[in-house]
Formats: C-alpha cells, structure tokens, sequence
C-alpha cells in the first residue's frame, strides 16, 4: 500500500475539507500530506506519532500538524466504543495565494509559523471544542468563518511543540515506507525484547546501515526511540491501571530490570515513576 505521500478526499473545487473519523481504529499508517491538519479527539485514547516525536493523546486534546509532516495516529484496542475524531484540512493558499497576506488576515501568520512542526493546544480547548461542534451542520462559507475563529484562538492559546523536525519533510514513498515498517513493528512488540538484528530485518537492511539511516531520519538511535515508545505506554499503563505495580508495569511494556527503567523513565519524563503517578 502506498502510504506516503497522502491525498485527502476532498470535492473539486473545495479549499477547505471537514472529516468526521468515526472508527475502531483511526488511520495508523504513517503518513504525510500538503495539507495542515486541526483535530479534535471527541472520543478515544492512543499514541501520536509525529516526526520522530511520540505523544500520548486522549479525549479532549485539539492538535495542529502541519503540512507533509509525517505522523499517525495509534488508538488504543481496549476501548470500549469507536473513537471519534473532527478534523479541518487546508492549505495556506486554499483561499488564494495572497488570502492570509491581506490586511484583515496577516494577524493570522503567527499559526502559520507556530504549526510547521506540529502543535497540541493546552488552553482555551472549550472554545475550540465549541466551534468544532459547530462544523457538521455549517454551511462552507460557515466552516471558513469557523477556520478563521480556530486559528485566532489557537494563535492566542498556549500550546506546545509535537515534534522538533527532525525527519525530513517530503519523505519519499521507499523512504516513508521503510520508516513505516519500522513503526509499525515497534509498536506491535514494543513489549517484547527487541534486537537491533531484528528490527532491521525488519527494514530489509543490514545491522549497521539500519543503525544509520535511523539515526539520520530520526536523529536518534533506534533503542532511544523504542524506550520513549515504552516510556508512553507505562504513563498510559499507570493511568489506567492504578492497581499494578510499578515494577510489573515496566515489565509489561518491555523493560527488563526495575533499575534500568527507573533510570529511563526520569531521563524522558524528569521525574520518578514515583512522583508521576502520585
């Protein structure tokens, strides 16, 4: 299956798509595609991959990727209904070329700049769930006026960046596939033991030029990546099962010693597993 690059459906001619993902599971390939993204997680639970930065997301969180950056969203398999995402899609010259350098919009370019890398917003959500909730029977000229409401209150919100821009933009499809592989299998035996021999089977390279490339897309090695991806499913694991221990949580999700995931989990989160659950 060709995974990236990613074409959104979209009606001719539209500059703006309203998507509504009704689904066990949302679309978990990795991905990339010229338009930007804002989403809202109206129901589920999952893991946000974008560039080479993983994130946890839950119900409530409003997102911003920007455009042909690589991401997936990963949700979880025990819920106990589908997960329900709102998205906008858009590009900066869906209106025309010179729409957001007009007078009355270049206020707006703040967003622009701030979304290249990709964005969660962490204030104001009440608003912008508010004006998502307001999409689905809005006319098109509503949902413009709607878009223009979202990027002034993301633009005002405090948010944080997803990813620091360290896979290449553009990726090309063996590119993007490959890194797709390694995601994937990541992610479905993260907590098992994991060898550098197998994972990069798994990417159909040799040990020592699978260790390289890694490293130059992700600027990061492989075991860096695979203890983040850990680290994220033992806060999930802490949350949602506030009954087991520490020590089987980290078990559970593939580390091998107490020790060594005590030493892991405060350099990622900087702090105990202690403090973090308490």
């Amino acid at each position: 299956m060709k995974v990236l690059p990613f074409t959104i459906p979209k009606p001719e001619p539209s500059g703006l798509i309203y998507q509504e993902d009704h689904e066990w599971l949302f679309y978990d390939q990795l991905h990339q595609h010229e338009e930007l993204q804002i989403s809202y997680i109206v129901k589920g639970s999952g893991t946000l991959i974008v560039s080479e930065a993983i994130n946890a997301y839950s119900e409530g969180d409003v997102f911003v990727i920007g455009g042909n950056v690589p991401h997936l969203f990963k949700s979880d398999l025990d819920l106990p209904e589908k997960s329900f995402m709102q998205s906008l899609f858009f590009t900066q010259t869906a209106f025309g070329v010179d729409f957001f350098h007009l007078s009355e919009t270049e206020i707006l370019q703040g967003f622009f700049k701030s979304s290249q890398l990709g964005l969660q917003v962490i204030s104001d959500l009440e608003v912008l769930h508010k004006l998502f909730h307001q999409l689905k029977s809005a006319t098109k000229l509503e949902r413009l006026i709607i878009l223009l409401q979202m990027i002034n209150a993301i633009q005002q919100s405090q948010f944080r960046e997803l990813a620091s821009g360290r896979i290449q933009a553009q990726l090309s499809l063996k590119q993007g596939e490959r890194l797709r592989q390694v995601f994937d299998f990541t992610m479905s035996y993260y907590d098992s033991e994991i060898s550098l021999d197998r994972v990069a089977e798994v990417a159909h390279m040799t040990k020592t030029a699978f260790c390289k490339y890694f490293k130059k897309r992700t600027n990061k090695t492989y075991y860096q990546f695979l203890n983040e991806y850990r680290i994220e499913m033992v806060v999930k694991a802490m949350r949602l099962h506030p009954e087991r221990s520490m020590s089987q949580i980290a078990y559970d999700c593939g580390f091998g010693s107490v020790s060594n995931f005590n030493k892991t989990f405060k350099r990622i989160k900087g702090c105990t597993p202690g403090q973090m659950r308490a």
